[in-house]
């Protein structure tokens, strides 16, 4: 299986050539999207990525970006009914308005159904498809048709360093990085962007794949010289432009 994501995903139809760290970097997301993960079986991770790619398209979505707060128009989001309402609640209001998160809304949410967990993960698979599906479309290029489920049951691990801070699920703090978590950060300080995944510490570990090839390793954001074609300075006016466009609080 994981040989024919190899020969179905590349990059042959793009207008530049595509860094081979990237396209492996993407070939890997793409193979972790269809293995059962930590609460979601690969079936079930395949059609949150499919969810993801619909959310553009979703009516309810559309009337709450006109409405004062998202909290104030009702309904159902448009998906095939694979996965439970509140699993689409999450992954539409994630890709579409994430600007306007709220912790009423959270709340909201996994009182209809999710746990805090399972809401990590669909974080974690929402960043993986949008982060790929962007790639393609600034390249001018068709979205990669989405990878093959595999069969097998979740995990359902929870680490037990994982515990309740300022964040609206928990985290785990550096120094509780230990056991099968030791090697998680890479790095003895890291920001909550990635902690706050780390209840799902997979996810933890696919962000930073990923990251590593669109942006900078973990040892390379510690030295402010590193940069790629584009040197550091320009890559963070990039990046935090960008942050100011999708009205990032941080």
């Amino acid at each position: 299986m994981a040989a024919a994501a190899q020969v179905l995903f590349d990059y042959a139809d793009a207008p530049v050539r595509v860094r081979d760290d990237l396209l492996d970097a993407h070939r890997r997301a793409w193979e972790r999207l269809a293995r059962p993960g930590t609460w979601w079986s690969g079936v079930e991770r395949v059609a949150l990525a499919a969810l993801v790619r619909g959310a553009e398209r979703c009516a309810l979505c559309l009337q709450r970006r006109e409405a004062l707060s998202p909290l104030a128009v009702e309904g159902n989001h448009d998906h095939e009914g694979v996965l439970p309402e509140a699993a689409a609640e999450a992954v539409h209001q994630i890709t579409n308005d994430p600007a306007r998160l709220s912790r009423t809304w959270f709340d909201k949410t996994l009182a209809g159904g999710l746990s805090d967990a399972q809401y990590v993960e669909i974080v974690g698979v929402v960043v993986t498809v949008l982060s790929v599906d962007r790639f393609c479309r600034a390249l001018g290029m068709p979205l990669r048709a989405l990878p093959e489920p595999r069969p097998g049951e979740p995990s359902r691990q929870r680490p037990p360093g994982a515990l309740p801070e300022a964040a609206w699920v928990p985290m785990i703090k550096e120094s509780r990085a230990t056991g099968s978590e030791a090697d998680l950060y890479g790095m003895p300080r890291t920001g909550n962007v990635l902690r706050a995944l780390s209840l799902v510490p997979d996810e933890v570990r696919s962000l930073l794949d990923l990251s590593a090839a669109h942006y900078l390793t973990s040892e390379q954001m510690l030295n402010l010289r590193a940069g790629r074609t584009l040197n550091r300075r320009q890559m963070e006016l990039v990046a935090g432009r960008v942050s100011a466009l999708n009205e990032c609080f941080y």
